[in-house]
């Protein structure tokens, strides 16, 4: 009698590595933190294959009629930064990244949010961890008054390792074309507000890798003045700039303010000139304002030039305004009475070889 070949155990999702229980618990778990983002104008949200979002007389939503109204969008995701909030556990903290690293993009143009979306992508999904994620986001949304409207987690065994997570997030708003901030409105008498930055934010994290890995730097050192370790400086979330700034824009001042920039991953050289007209550039004087110590650390640990270092970190400003010359240090006190510290740190200039100098 011949033996019998062993019958192999019948193929399934879960053995190809997809667990839909864990999925669904997913969410179960975040269903909660979505919908208390809501906003009256969400029909429907997590759920159906697509969500549904009012814009009947949106104009109503703004505290000023809207001339022309356009809708405003934008994707971005965290990063390498997501390895190193995977490594310290901080997964709130990378939800927030995702939000503001959006939303800050479609505040340059002076953009009111509406709905918000994500994307999370995983190896081995693990519900405790995609609803820390969601939190983070829907905590950032409550802030800058947006629906987490709906999204997307995707399982993918042998794409990504167990352990390994990507975040993706897709913003829309409404804006007023005829009062929008833009490189048409800047002259060559504007001056530069910038806005503090809570760290890198988002931006150059595989250089700040390397240089933890390379200088075998501890993440328990405290900097210098501050009360805070490295490894809280470098896994602080990036800044929510839309309560201040709109807040800014819609008031008596808000015309002063003729363009911006969300000084985002190419630092001051890349992300200033996209808020200029081509004819001109700016001077930024670096004294004007303190960089926060965590940069320091980073230029003296990896022999950073500081050219370099320009180029790739906000250098402690995270957002900028072109403003009117006269009306900057108007603008300044505003920031003030809302608790901002903000910095003239240059102003516009025409006739420069350079889009942006140093000085």
């Amino acid at each position: 009698m011949t033996d019998q070949p062993e019958r192999k155990a019948p193929s399934s999702y879960e053995s190809a590595g997809v667990n839909l229980t864990k999925a669904g618990e997913a969410i179960e778990r975040i269903a909660a933190r979505v919908r208390s983002t809501y906003t009256p104008r969400v029909i429907s949200g997590v759920g159906p294959f697509a969500s549904l979002f009012d814009i009947a007389n949106l104009e109503a939503d703004f505290t000023r009629p809207l001339a022309h109204p356009v809708l405003v969008s934008s994707t971005d995701g965290v990063g390498t930064k997501i390895m190193l909030h995977l490594e310290h556990g901080t997964y709130r903290a990378a939800g927030t990244d995702l939000v503001a690293m959006s939303s800050n993009d479609i505040l340059t143009l002076g953009a009111r949010p509406l709905f918000f979306l994500d994307y999370i992508a995983c190896g081995v999904l693990d519900p405790e961890i995609v609803e820390a994620f969601v939190a983070g986001m829907a905590e950032a949304c409550a802030i800058i008054g947006a629906a987490l409207i709906g999204g997307e987690t995707a399982e993918m065994p042998g794409l990504y390792r167990p352990g390994d997570y990507d975040l993706s997030g897709f913003i829309v708003g409404l804006a007023d074309l005829e009062r929008a901030p833009g490189p048409h409105r800047v002259t060559d008498s504007d001056v530069l507000v910038g806005l503090p930055s809570s760290g890198p934010h988002s931006n150059g994290y595989s250089l700040i890798r390397k240089i933890l890995a390379d200088a075998a730097l501890d993440l328990s050192q405290e900097l210098e003045g501050t009360g805070v370790t490295l490894r809280d400086a470098l896994l602080a979330p990036t800044r929510l700039y839309h309560p201040l700034v709109m807040e800014l824009l819609e008031s008596d001042l808000g015309p002063a303010v003729h363009s911006a920039a969300n000084i985002t991953g190419g630092g001051f050289f890349e992300n200033i000139p996209r808020a200029l007209p081509a004819s001109v550039g700016v001077v930024i004087e670096k004294d004007s304002y303190p960089v926060p110590p965590v940069f320091g650390v980073l230029e003296r640990a990896g022999e950073v030039p500081e050219l370099e270092m320009y180029t790739v970190f906000n250098m402690g400003i995270g957002f900028v305004l072109v403003v009117a010359g006269e009306a900057a240090a108007d603008i300044v006190s505003h920031l003030a009475s809302r608790g901002e510290t903000a910095y003239i740190i240059g102003h516009v200039a025409s006739g420069q070889k350079e889009r942006v100098v140093l000085v």
